[in-house]
């Protein structure tokens, strides 16, 4: 702890100082970026994301051309996002249960986690061993992209614990412009997390390189991106009482340390590796016109017809390893080995290519919408075990077209829309589809200005391959779960900036739901399961005093095939100020995490998925986790081009007298922690 504090003083004295300029940003009529009138001060543009509420932070920066955006990973549509300078909630953007505690998660920095919020969840992917680690696999759809007159890089460093068994997560952004219209740059993400409980350690790695071109006629974003995940797997602890109640066990202790017990596996691991290709580009063809701004006259050039062309190669690997199985874990066992052993592999590979022509909206007075159609074609390939171990493997290949559509209207200030649909024509595609809408209206209440947001989806999906085939050592399925997974969704939200309130509400219909059930397989209930969701964020100011809060409430009809926690709470209590002379801007608070006892969802390493706890047909002995909260007590700080927090997490562990503390079944969180975190951004 000293040695953290340390660091932080020697930081914080170290710092220089810069005097603050501001400019405003400038857009042309299109919505595209200006780049002649895009100098602004970073700072003034405040992060955000799906748990955020926003902040803006004036300090200290040199005013430069600057501008971040993510591209649509379907049709390449730029999608300016704000640029992450705020200070607010970046004590939480290292946790893996999320900025407010949304997800459930194993207990170590980068493990496997699932959303608690059934609406947060994602459509399964095509590779579903990568899909519990989004909390560091980043999608093509959510890749920052930036402009720039100067080379911009971000560097941050999260880190708790000490050498063994603490966790370090080291993140590097780095972007350069070679002219007005084309950049390019790196990301690298590294991430080690040793592990408080035995047989835990996770060890994560991203590279990726990008560029952009971004032109009045063509456009072009680039991604090639490599993802390397390892993690040793423990299984949970062999018994709960050790956390709940461990004066019930032999030792008698009053706590034990996480080191000290005991866990099912030990030699075991899973690795992921995936590689892809990304290219979205796009050929306008338009005309110049004359637009007056401020008393000037300038040329702008209007995009009438756009030509796009995206595709995406993507491979993957997935490996089980298990030296030593525990005995009499698996009820079953489909490849012998000579020995108790697991040694399971998979690999996915794939190309997509979509072509799409689009009439653009804004090219004349009457082209209220734009209107886009499109062919999507993919090819996937996967390569499965064989029972015997001499290495045959059978290999599947799968085709799909769509055809489709989108009309949308993304520019005025009352009302936007975005309806898209997309119908399967051939292969496996046949008899699916996709039907998307969302409504945004921006309307006067009293002095308030009010969002209107609704959103409606009705889609009818095949499940994935793996949830359909699959084989290894104790898991085995072939043309398993072929009913199409029929899901309609409605939702609504209401934003009232100036009172500080979002209010959502949802409710959503599935048929054959697509599930892993007690013993860990794939299967699909055939009836009908309705979910109906609630979330309140209402925040409160007196003068430096601040109250953030959030009360998600959530109802399932089925909670034996679909169980979800009633309520779930997030409150963040904290006093903000500026200090030395202004130029010091602090946050000091505590935020607490709760939701109510439900039967959670367990996990299984040997096929790295969440599913159902399994019950006897005596008693259910299902175990229940929640109605805990977990605390943590932070400072932050922003001081120029630097934000800094420290953090004592789970600081009331062993205060009160329930210890229920897990977030998946028999994997505890980490007892009481102190954390340290630094993002320091150059403009040089």
């Amino acid at each position: 702890m000293r040695k953290s504090l340390l660091i932080f003083f020697l930081i914080l004295v170290g710092l220089p100082e810069v005097q603050a300029q501001t400019r405003p940003v400038r857009q042309n009529t299109f919505g595209q970026p200006d780049y002649d009138e895009m100098q602004t001060d970073p700072s003034m543009m405040p992060y955000q994301n799906s748990e955020n509420e926003t902040r803006v932070e004036v300090e200290g920066l040199q005013p430069k051309l600057y501008k971040m955006w993510n591209v649509d990973d379907k049709l390449g549509n730029i999608i300016p996002i704000p640029i992450d300078t705020s200070f607010h909630y970046f004590q939480n953007t290292n946790l893996v249960e999320g900025i407010k505690g949304h997800y459930n998660y194993l207990g170590n920095l980068g493990s496997a986690r699932y959303s608690r919020l059934f609406f947060e969840r994602p459509e399964m992917s095509a590779n579903i061993f990568m899909d519990p680690f989004s909390s560091f696999v980043r999608p093509a759809n959510r890749f920052k992209f930036t402009n720039s007159n100067v080379p911009y890089t971000n560097l941050a460093y999260y880190r708790a614990g000490g050498k063994i068994d603490g966790e370090e997560l080291f993140k590097a952004y780095f972007s350069v412009n070679a002219s007005k219209r084309l950049a390019f740059g790196l990301n690298v993400d590294y991430l080690y997390g040793r592990g408080f409980y035995r047989n835990q350690s996770t060890a994560h790695f991203n590279g990726s390189l990008f560029s952009s071109y971004v032109g009045d006629r063509y456009q072009a974003h680039f991604i090639y991106s490599v993802n390397n995940l390892k993690m040793a797997e423990n299984g949970g602890i062999v018994d709960d009482r050790y956390i709940t109640d461990p004066q019930a066990m032999a030792e008698g202790k009053k706590e034990y340390e996480a080191i000290n017990i005991p866990t099912f596996f030990t030699n075991t691991w899973n690795k992921n590796r995936d590689f892809s290709i990304f290219l979205t580009h796009r050929y306008n063809v338009g005309f110049y016109r004359e637009v007056e701004i401020e008393k000037d006259t300038i040329s702008e050039y209007v995009p009438v017809t756009g030509f796009i062309h995206t595709i995406k190669f993507e491979k993957g690997q997935h490996n089980f390893l298990s030296n030593t199985d525990p005995q009499n874990y698996y009820p079953k066992t489909y490849i012998d080995w000579g020995k108790a052993m697991s040694n399971d592999s998979t690999l996915y590979s794939s190309i997509k290519n979509i072509f799409g022509i689009a009439l653009l909206e804004g090219f004349n007075k009457y082209a209220k919408a734009g209107l886009t159609a499109f062919l999507s074609h993919k090819i996937n390939q996967y390569e499965l075990m064989a029972t015997d171990t001499a290495g045959i493997r059978s290999n599947h290949i799968e085709q799909e077209l769509y055809a489709g559509g989108e009309l949308a209207k993304r520019q005025g200030e009352f009302i936007r829309y975005t309806a898209t649909g997309e119908v399967g024509v051939s292969g496996k595609a046949g008899g699916q589809f996709r039907l998307n809408g969302d409504l945004n209206l921006n309307f006067r209440l009293w002095r308030d200005t009010v969002t209107f947001t609704g959103r409606v989806s009705v889609t009818n999906l095949l499940p994935s391959f793996y949830i359909r085939n699959y084989h290894s050592t104790h898991f085995w399925w072939d043309n398993a779960n072929q009913d199409k997974e029929f899901r309609s969704r409605l939702e609504g939200e209401l934003n009232v900036e100036h009172w500080k309130t979002n209010l959502k509400a949802g409710v959503e219909n599935i048929k054959n739901y697509t599930y892993f059930n007690a013993e860990a397989l794939p299967v699909q209930y055939n009836g009908n399961i309705q979910v109906v969701s609630a979330i309140l964020n209402r925040n409160f100011r007196l003068g430096i005093f601040h109250l953030d809060n959030e009360i998600s409430w959530q109802k399932s009809s089925n909670s034996d095939i679909l169980p979800l926690p009633d309520l779930s709470l997030y409150h963040n209590f904290y006093i903000e100020t500026k200090l030395a002379h202004k130029v010091l801007s602090m946050q000091l608070g505590v935020d607490m995490r709760y939701f109510t006892k439900y039967k959670a969802l367990t996990y299984t390493p040997a096929i790295q998925q969440f599913h159902l706890q399994a019950q006897t047909d005596e008693e259910d002995n299902r175990t229940e986790i929640g109605n805990y909260p977990i605390v943590n007590l932070y400072a932050n700080l922003h001081l120029k081009r630097t934000r800094i927090f420290v953090m004592m997490y789970h600081v009331n562990e062993g205060i009160i007298d329930d210890s229920n503390y897990f977030l998946v079944p028999h994997f505890p969180i980490n007892q009481r922690l102190l954390k340290f975190g630094l993002s320091w951004n150059f403009y040089d």
